[in-house]
């Protein structure tokens, strides 16, 4: 479960989804997103503004099962798009807002509740912000909250049992209690286990197998492959090991 509430998660979308949209206008729509080479700007733009909409009907319906999505990601002329999206993220804002007390909604994890699609779009959203920033080279940040964050829901769909159906290298990751320890600057870590039945992970610091340090927004980079570690103890063939297994 995250430690953040709807307000601080909504906000964060609507912040994220501002610097996105004025990273992606600021650039050439059919360059190259290096983070995501096999996409162009506008693939971006348009992945993202529909995963938003996509989300957001889903809430609105309290679909029990997947809703259609888009049969092109595509966003429309440029000069439309920070409209477009920012108009996205508030639909996905507002249907988590406006659910009714004890809905559920589907999701890749079975049924939950809707504020699990506000905070997954938020973490998409963030990657996605950073992936825009480093094609058309506009500044980038993120609250430590927000990086803590979104570290903790990857690592927790990860742990998912059910996240094997989706991505089955997962099944690579089971092991024998071996650690892998994300060690941030500042505040609480997070502590990796593989088991026999799949990965374990918690917040929580101490040794490891292998430990990972530095600033949180870095650990946000290194763990969804945007960026590689810079400071690691221990040993590190385990920890390219996961990476390589977690690439989406």
């Amino acid at each position: 479960m995250t430690t953040l509430d709807t307000a601080r998660l909504a906000e964060g979308l609507r912040v994220h989804t501002a610097g996105f949209a004025h990273a992606v206008t600021g650039g050439d729509p059919d360059a190259r997103v290096p983070t995501c080479p096999e996409w162009r700007l506008r693939d971006l733009a348009g992945h993202v503004g529909h995963a938003h909409r996509w989300t957001a009907e889903l809430v609105r319906l309290a679909a029990s099962e997947p809703v259609a999505a888009p049969a092109a990601d595509d966003p429309g002329p440029q000069d439309t798009w920070a409209r477009w999206l920012t108009d996205g993220a508030q639909e996905v804002v507002d249907a988590v807002q406006e659910a009714p007390a004890g809905a559920r909604v589907w999701s890749m994890t079975g049924p939950t509740p809707p504020v699990f699609w506000l905070r997954r779009m938020l973490g998409d959203t963030v990657i996605h912000h950073y992936d825009a920033a480093a094609t058309t080279g506009v500044a980038f940040d993120v609250a430590g909250d927000l990086a803590a964050d979104v570290i903790s829901e990857g690592m927790g769909l990860l742990a998912e049992p059910s996240a094997v159906e989706f991505k089955p290298e997962l099944a690579e990751l089971r092991g024998r209690g071996e650690t892998i320890v994300v060690r941030p600057d500042s505040g609480q870590g997070w502590v990796i286990t593989r088991t026999p039945d799949g990965i374990r992970c918690d917040r929580g610091s101490g040794d490891g197998d292998v430990v990972v340090s530095g600033p949180v927004t870095e650990l946000m980079l290194v763990f969804t492959r945007r960026v590689p570690p810079r400071d690691v103890a221990g040993d590190r063939a385990l920890l390219d090991h996961w990476l390589a297994h977690t690439a989406f």
